[in-house]
């Protein structure tokens, strides 16, 4: 360092500037910088788990797949029958990660606007003067969840498909942005059907994850039933905010990826189209529609986020092994054939995944 901390401001004017020392390469600090935030993004998931069992027990996997999700600006949708504890679940993780968080009961009476928002005539009592504004909706949070999605109309579940893909809400000539991050989390009866309207395939579409939310084990039941019926309240810390999640969502996409894990990706979802040359024979008899393009691309993202949370910067092939269900399970759609004999989605990715090309799961 020079002794003369003015040389560099003010170099003589008969000389030319003289340019600073050379630093470290910008790339390589990005770099350093990346593995830094990813070190401490997998030790902040290790944080959020401890602090979400002190309400929620068990569902290891689901908070998993929510988190990789939404570090991947990923929506995740929730199946699972009533009573264990999804729109806790969603609640608590709102809590942790500091997030403003809004709730709405899909009724079948539910209006587009009770979501997206109105406009209210109002009169200024001075100048007598009227004009429209814009009262926002629940849709306007960093969390939404929407509680039994499939029991309002397609009008109205349609409300949410420019907020999920755009991260907008247009009302009239008006296009107003929503706030970021921003997640939908959206639950579902698989048993109660009378009443309710499937979400149409598109809009399934949107969301990155289906995730299937199972019955406790025995022993979690215990300590299910221990805290519920007690006085026991949790203190929770709140580990993050919004611009630190928006900050760890693009580290994600920065994870290095080889070309067979690539590969791997790009021949499961080629595999589950019928009438695809890469599709297995079976396919065309058990599989009315196979995954898209969007399927490709969140294996990909959802591996890298899962390998950083394992505390890992490159993805392997039994990352996207293992996010291969919550991917592709609702992307896949089954003939009346498949449900005969007994065939759901999961079980067409099971076989998918035994009868992939043998060397892109070498390693898996």
């Amino acid at each position: 360092m020079s002794q003369f901390p003015g040389d560099f401001a003010n170099p003589p004017p008969d000389q030319p500037p003289v340019a600073a020392p050379p630093t470290v390469d910008s790339a390589e600090r990005m770099a350093a910088s990346d593995i830094q935030a990813a070190e401490d993004l997998a030790k902040a998931y290790r944080t959020i788990r401890e602090q979400l069992g002190k309400t929620i027990v068990g569902q290891h996997d689901v908070i998993e797949q929510v988190l990789t999700a939404m570090f991947c600006q990923g929506h995740v949708l929730l199946v699972g029958v009533p009573g264990l504890a999804k729109t806790m679940l969603i609640k608590t993780i709102s809590d942790v990660l500091n997030l403003q968080f809004k709730r709405v009961q899909f009724t079948p009476d539910l209006m587009p606007s009770d979501i997206t928002g109105t406009d209210v005539l109002e009169e200024d009592r001075m100048t007598g003067k009227r004009s429209f504004r814009f009262v926002r909706g629940p849709v306007f949070a960093n969390i939404v969840l929407a509680d039994e999605i499939n029991r309002t109309p397609p009008k109205t579940q349609a409300a949410l498909l420019e907020a999920m893909q755009e991260h907008r809400v247009t009302a009239g000539e008006t296009t107003y942005e929503l706030p970021e991050p921003f997640f939908v989390l959206a639950t579902q009866n698989p048993i109660e059907q009378e009443g309710t309207y499937p979400l149409p395939e598109a809009q399934l579409d949107r969301f990155m994850f289906m995730t299937v939310v199972n019955y406790p084990d025995p022993r979690e039941e215990i300590q299910i039933m221990k805290q519920a019926a007690s006085h026991y309240k949790p203190a929770l810390a709140r580990l993050l905010d919004g611009p630190t999640i928006i900050h760890l969502q693009q580290i994600v996409r920065r994870v290095p990826v080889a070309d067979h894990v690539y590969d791997l990706a790009r021949d499961l979802v080629r595999m589950s189209r019928p009438r695809e040359k890469e599709a297995p024979a079976w396919i065309n008899d058990l599989v009315q529609w196979g995954a898209g393009p969007r399927a490709s691309i969140y294996l990909i993202l959802a591996g890298k986020a899962r390998a950083i949370l394992h505390g890992r910067m490159h993805v392997t092939t039994d990352d996207i092994v293992n996010v291969a269900h919550p991917v592709l399970r609702h992307r896949i759609l089954t003939t009346f054939s498949a449900e005969a004999a007994g065939m759901n989605s999961d079980k067409i990715i099971d076989r998918l995944l035994r009868e992939a090309p043998r060397a892109t799961v070498a390693a898996a």
